[in-house]
């Protein structure tokens, strides 16, 4: 066994992992990695690079640069030009990130599942019964961005923003460990709600981008969100975007995960199942015909 292998077996044992990520101070220790990552020191900016490659698979072979003016701008790297090809059948919501799937399937008496057995309710996670109620009958998929992966995100179909709802919270650790022993740990954190219409259908899709510890920002391509993180509160910001499929929404500043919600006469594609990886742009869901009115 390497000396990789063995410190990774004791940071990945679960107790362990629960402590070191959730047991501290959860919003000062985001800030500060908010305010470290941007150093654009070469030492300062290496020595991190280098202990984020020895902690995490980090692969920068698809990366559009080669040269990092800090950790930040690792983070929130672009890719070359065609490294995420976008399936372009008008029948198939895209994927908006890379991820790891974790919970899916259907809504359920308003109900959605964290993991199995941890339900928790989307009215809670949205903070409002009428876009709940949207999504009655509809399908959900879970999508895991580990801190390795590519952070941007992307419209899953043609579509209009209609609105963000921002809601303050906490940063939970949003690990499958942390997502097992934190009940409605979804509905505790900060998230940014990205309500969306498809073109042509006018069907609701919703984003929710959910931050997480050490997510140092949520930030949306068309839209400033002036967040202060000690205000728990919602609010609304009403918008008018049309974007197309594949098209940049906006990034993550560390990785976290993307809940995506779509209404009644979608399915989930064929092998969209826990634990499978999922790159932006392939087949995510189904559309299938808009319910009779």
């Amino acid at each position: 066994m390497t000396v990789r292998s063995a410190i990774m077996k004791i940071v990945q044992q679960e107790d362990l992992n629960f402590l070191v990520t959730n047991r501290i101070p959860r919003r000062l220790a985001t800030r500060f990695v908010g305010w470290f990552s941007k150093i654009e020191n070469p030492l300062v900016r290496d020595v991190s690079i280098g202990c984020w490659r020895f902690f995490a698979d980090l692969d920068l072979r698809d990366a559009r640069e080669t040269r990092f003016r800090s950790m930040h701008d690792c983070f929130t790297r672009r890719l070359q030009e065609g490294a995420r090809p976008i399936d372009t059948d008008p029948a198939v919501l895209v994927s908006p990130c890379d991820a790891i799937v974790g919970a899916a399937g259907r809504v359920e008496d308003g109900q959605v599942l964290q993991v199995k057995g941890f339900p928790y309710p989307l009215d809670e996670l949205l903070g409002d019964d009428d876009q709940a109620a949207l999504f009655r009958d509809g399908c959900y998929v879970t999508l895991r961005l580990t801190s390795s992966m590519y952070h941007r995100f992307h419209a899953p179909h043609d579509c209009r923003v209609e609105s963000v709802t921002h809601i303050g919270g906490d940063t939970w650790n949003v690990n499958p460990i942390a997502l097992k022993r934190v009940e409605k740990l979804f509905c505790k954190n900060e998230r940014a709600m990205i309500q969306t219409t498809l073109a042509g259908s006018g069907q609701p899709v919703t984003l929710v981008a959910v931050a997480a510890i050490l997510v140092a920002g949520i930030r949306l391509r068309f839209l400033e969100m002036p967040i202060d993180r000690r205000d728990s509160g919602r609010r609304q910001f009403p918008c008018d975007v049309s974007l197309h499929k594949g098209e940049e929404m906006g990034w993550f500043e560390h990785g976290s995960t993307i809940l995506v919600f779509a209404s009644a006469g979608f399915r989930l594609c064929d092998g969209i199942a826990q634990g499978t990886m999922i790159r932006v742009g392939q087949p995510l869901m189904q559309i299938g015909v808009p319910p009779v009115q």
